[in-house]
């Protein structure tokens, strides 16, 4: 099992923390933003193969911004990718 903290960019969360293993997303925890709707993301994605969770996610902005937390999640997962 591998995990990472991920310091975020743009958005109003903080920091990601995501556990994998197997190519597959175990956890996932925002730190700030909006809290109901990360949650929901956090446990939506669960069991996904991390290319999967990319290919829904990547390049979502928000607010008029370039990145959002779903795309800032991409490149937390890609960073766990990177590491594995």
């Amino acid at each position: 099992m591998k995990n990472i903290v991920y310091r975020t960019s743009g958005t109003c969360s903080q920091f990601i923390e995501v556990t994998g293993e197997d190519g597959k997303i175990v956890d996932v925890t925002f730190y700030g933003g909006c809290n109901g709707n990360l949650q929901g993301i956090s446990k939506l994605v669960k069991g996904m193969k991390y290319e999967d969770v990319i290919a829904r996610l990547n390049n979502i902005s928000c607010n008029g911004k370039p990145t959002s937390c779903p795309d800032q999640l991409c490149r937390a997962i890609e960073q766990l990718m990177q590491s594995e």
